[in-house]
């Protein structure tokens, strides 16, 4: 997985009031936890926008004070309204112990429901992942050259790698759907289809009884023929 290096300096003093005054200066506050204590330490602002401000997940490698260490973006926290990063916490990563990671979803190939007209749709743009962080992937590759129309990829027909998905098998994660417009003229055809059904199943039965009121009538004159060849006997 890529590596983004961010340095930073330990925080003489805590609190509230000396973090505003980082803000101010164009700092952010951080903490490193996970190892044998926790790291207070300031870094500018600016060192977050390649890891914050992208659709990629990365790894942190943390220089603080010549300390190096390994580390992901566990938390940030973000102003409600300056929408400036107010706090951020690190995770703190060994060789030897799982982690787990929101990774982003990628496609592969071209879905034979888009040609058909239908709509591609990547319902879930990153999948929680856990592994080593040695086998953390930098992307969910998902082939879509078999999509069709109407139809989905879920979670559980991924292909198993070195590494556990921790989001549910059942999750749609790309889905190729019926545009509106094809639904709604697709139910016009059958209704169409369904009337003509009807008309010809009428015509049918309008055709067997003028074929009963044909026979009926045929047989009167013939009965009719009988009776003066029985008077002509008598």
């Amino acid at each position: 997985m890529k590596t983004l290096e961010i340095i930073g300096h330990k925080r003489a003093n805590l609190g509230k009031s000396e973090s505003k005054k980082l803000r101010v200066e164009g700092k952010v506050p951080c903490v490193l936890y996970g190892g044998k204590e926790q790291i207070h330490f300031e870094t500018p602002m600016i060192s977050f926008r390649d890891l914050v401000y992208t659709p990629d997940a990365l790894m942190v490698s943390l220089s603080v004070d010549g300390q190096n260490t390994k580390a992901i973006l566990q938390d940030i926290q973000f102003h409600p309204v300056s929408e400036i990063i107010m706090h951020v916490d690190f995770l703190e990563l060994f060789d030897d112990k799982p982690v787990s990671m929101n990774i982003p979803v990628r496609t592969k190939g071209t879905a034979p429901g888009v040609a058909e007209g239908g709509k591609l749709y990547i319902n879930q743009k990153h999948l929680l992942i856990k592994a080593l962080p040695k086998d953390m992937p930098d992307e969910i590759l998902v082939d879509i050259s078999k999509l069709t129309l109407g139809k989905s990829i879920k979670v559980g027909e991924l292909e198993p790698g070195e590494f556990e998905i921790i989001t549910s098998d059942l999750v749609s994660i790309i889905s190729v759907e019926t545009p509106r417009t094809m639904r709604i003229v697709t139910v016009e055809e059958e209704e169409l289809e369904g009337e003509e059904g009807e008309e010809g199943e009428e015509g049918e039965e309008g055709e067997e009884g003028a074929e009963g009121e044909a026979g009926e009538g045929g047989a009167t004159p013939k009965e009719g023929g009988d009776a003066p060849s029985e008077k002509g006997g008598s």
